[in-house]
């Protein structure tokens, strides 16, 4: 591995000319920890691996890493190339994201937000695109003559412009729902361009229409594709606005001709006999977009319906992909509405015979990424399954087999080119993986008839960081639910663990409310910094959670303070009676999101359990919440209704009767309430309502707010600001006795 030294000297011989002179490159770090514990420091001194892509003959990968400067208060993401086999390290070409192989010796790459193309050793470097920054991502058609880039247009249906004569103004004038999303008012939203790179003319692909592509606010260039011949652009749209958007998870994907250049003749694949926008006559009404009332509760439109969910199509269709031939499209596909946590299935339609089917319908669980293999007959994808996500196969013909069963997760996946399988072991796949104890690598993988026959880790980004840190460890525990259904919980242990002592103890509560407490690693929920400060996890994979069938999943939306609360119990009361270890007098409970919604219910329910409470942007006025939220198919489906109609549904008035804020005389505990105030999902009014009512009741509270932060913390100072301000509160309450 080259020293840390030899990289400074290597990247000034390569410095990218899109780097700013004033900007000094941020690289990996190499630094030095006083004992093997590891520290927030550390955990921000990893680097961050992210896109890769693999070169035509499938004997190197190009990918990026993400370097953060705690000093600096900064990021930057490089390049590097290495070879397939793992022999030798990668080698650093340069600032830059998102590589792409042109051929075996080209890359195009994304720099300060223009498109870059540079030969295989970082040189010969040349600006493709001079947008000045405007470009927020990119896809070569397959013939190059070609390039799809999204740029922002101006979006002024919901909010006003501002007058002409009063440029400096900073009021709003709001017109309709969706006037911010996650982070950031909407004033402009992402359309994809067609770029002839033999013209250098441009095409809007949505030109003068108001909707987004990708959608936001996490959709990337994966929300697109083209054909094999560079022909067709398969695209990911959801064609609502205002309050139809609010209400609606119904996105399709739709064919766009490129030599036409008209969205006229654009097909919805998702709605028999729709084009883009447009209903005829004659369509079933289960396919028209009109279909749901956004006043109305989304769930009670679907009942007696003769109308099989699965031919609906009517939610989240994402993520297209051409079958190698260019016969099938296939996509992952939600059946309904409003629903944005239905399981995610594997659609595939054949363009020959205007059909599509599902070919994942035996795995209970949702389709998180896939490929297609070369035969066009096959695909493999990734999943979770009783909290862990692995790899698997499916054919046409919906036939699955699971071919991986690692304590671990896969994270994405590509298919080496047949080429690169010189030894002829049958399909190889590059795929990125992570658990607990380490953060992302790629690995190659090489898959038998109906198993994984070898895994090779390809990439050691953090094993200089890694091999001065004494790991903790991790194992499954399975219990009895209250409803005697079997349960499965995480239980992390510290490193240097003796089984003879007493640790204190968190419970761990996962947001979503339908996210899998899978072997995820993460820069802020990170349990093996948790466990090396001393402390024994227990992590639930409560009802609610995917990985354990669509019914345990699906049992806790209009029940968020029903089971799903007593599993969390159960799960601490399991540890404290059973584990020795684990110290029931120093007990905590800590999550965000819908954790930190379960962190205040708890607050007020917990009998004395626990001795401090952290929550992170939870919930904590449901009723508030319901109108406070941006993207109300969310409030509204797990709600189950709307807090104002005296005739709500029983569930509903559970929902609402049991908010946490109801509680709060019942409080008795230390709580750390933390909260960004970009956070548009949760706002920040909620965290502060929430610490505001511990200390009105006289409780030990604290509050840590981020004025800067959205319902993540992603500045490198803030993140260790969040980090120390966890631990000592965890130290206060539960230090050594």
């Amino acid at each position: 591995m080259k020293t840390f030294k030899t990289l400074i000297l290597l990247a000034v011989s390569i410095m990218a000319s899109c780097t700013k002179e004033d900007e000094k490159l941020i690289l990996r770090s190499d630094i030095q920890l006083e004992s093997d514990v590891m520290t927030p420091e550390a955990l921000w001194a990893m680097g961050r691996i992210g896109a890769y892509s693999l070169s035509p003959d499938g004997k190197q990968v190009a990918y990026q890493v993400s370097y953060y400067s705690v000093e600096e208060n900064r990021s930057n993401a490089v390049i590097y190339v290495a070879p397939l086999n793992g022999e030798k390290d990668g080698t650093l070409l340069g600032l830059g994201s998102d590589p792409v192989w042109l051929s075996n010796d080209k890359l195009a790459f994304a720099c300060k937000g223009d498109v870059w193309t540079m030969n295989a050793k970082g040189k010969a470097r040349k600006q493709l695109t001079k947008t000045d920054g405007e470009v927020e991502g990119f896809l070569f058609s397959p013939d190059q003559k070609r390039v799809i880039i999204i740029k922002q247009v101006p979006f002024h249906d919901i909010i006003a412009e501002r007058p002409a004569d009063l440029p400096k103004s900073t009021g709003r004038v709001v017109n309709d729902l969706m006037y911010r999303h996650w982070d950031h008012y909407v004033e402009s939203i992402p359309h994809p361009f067609v770029l002839n790179l033999e013209t250098n003319e441009e095409k809007d692909i949505l030109e003068g229409q108001p909707y987004e592509c990708p959608m936001e606010p996490f959709g990337g260039v994966e929300q697109l594709a083209w054909s094999p011949d560079s022909k067709h652009i398969a695209f990911t749209c959801r064609t609502k606005t205002g309050l139809a958007y609010s209400v609606s998870t119904d996105s399709d994907i739709f064919l766009y001709d490129v030599e036409s250049g008209s969205l006229d003749n654009t097909v919805n694949l998702c709605k028999d006999c729709s084009e883009f926008g447009v209903v005829p006559d004659g369509c079933l009404p289960y396919e028209c977009d009109n279909l749901l009332d956004p006043t109305k509760t989304l769930k009670d439109q679907y009942v007696n319906t003769d109308v099989d969910l699965k031919d609906r199509n009517v939610g989240y269709d994402q993520n297209p992909k051409f079958s190698p031939d260019g016969r099938y499209v296939a996509w992952t596909s939600m059946e309904r509405d409003g629903y944005e946590a239905d399981r995610m299935r594997l659609c595939i339609y054949d363009l020959q015979q205007d059909t599509k089917q599902y070919v994942t319908e035996t795995f209970d669980s949702n389709v998180d990424d896939f490929c297609w293999a070369s035969d066009s007959k096959t695909l493999y994808f990734l999943g979770v399954w009783h909290a862990t996500e692995n790899l698997y196969r499916t054919d046409l013909e919906g036939n699955v087999k699971q071919l991986s069963n690692y304590q671990a997760d896969f994270g994405s996946l590509q298919l080496v080119p047949a080429a690169s399988d010189e030894a002829g072991n049958g399909v190889s796949l590059l795929l990125e993986r992570h658990d607990y104890m380490h953060p992302a690598d790629l690995y190659l993988c090489t898959v038998g008839n109906d198993t994984v026959a070898d895994i090779k880790q390809v990439t050691h980004e953090n094993d200089h960081i890694l091999s001065q840190i004494a790991a903790g460890s991790s194992e499954p525990r399975w219990i009895k639910t209250t409803t005697g259904e079997d349960m499965h919980y995480w239980i992390i242990k510290p490193p240097h663990f003796d089984p003879s002592k007493k640790y204190p103890t968190l419970l761990f509560c996962e947001g979503g409310p339908q996210s899998p407490v899978s072997q995820f690693w993460s820069y802020r929920w990170n349990f093996m910094i948790m466990a090396a400060q001393g402390y024994v996890v227990i992590a639930p994979n409560r009802h609610g959670l995917p990985g354990f069938g669509l019914a345990w999943q699906e049992q806790i939306s209009g029940d968020w303070t029903g089971q799903c609360m007593q599993d969390y119990l159960a799960a601490i009361d399991d540890a404290a009676a059973n584990l020795p270890y684990v110290d029931k007098d120093r007990m905590g409970a800590v999550g965000a999101s819908f954790g930190g919604f379960s962190v205040y219910y708890l607050a007020g329910h917990h009998d004395g359990r626990f001795k401090c409470f952290i929550a992170h942007d939870g919930a904590f006025n449901l009723e508030a919440m319901y109108t406070e939220t941006e993207e109300n198919w969310f409030s509204n489906w797990e709600y189950d209704d709307a807090y104002w109609n005296k005739d709500r549904t029983a569930r509903a008035a559970k929902t609402y009767d049991n908010s946490p804020h109801r509680f709060v005389d019942k409080w008795d505990t230390p709580i750390l309430c933390i909260h960004g105030e970009k956070d548009y999902r949760i706002n920040a009014t909620q965290g502060m309502s929430a610490f505001n009512a511990a200390r009105m009741r006289g409780i030990e509270a604290q509050l840590l707010i981020f004025p800067d932060e959205n319902h993540w913390v992603l500045k490198p100072q803030n993140g260790i600001l969040w980090q120390r301000t966890y631990f000592q509160w965890l130290e206060r309450w539960l230090g050594q006795k």
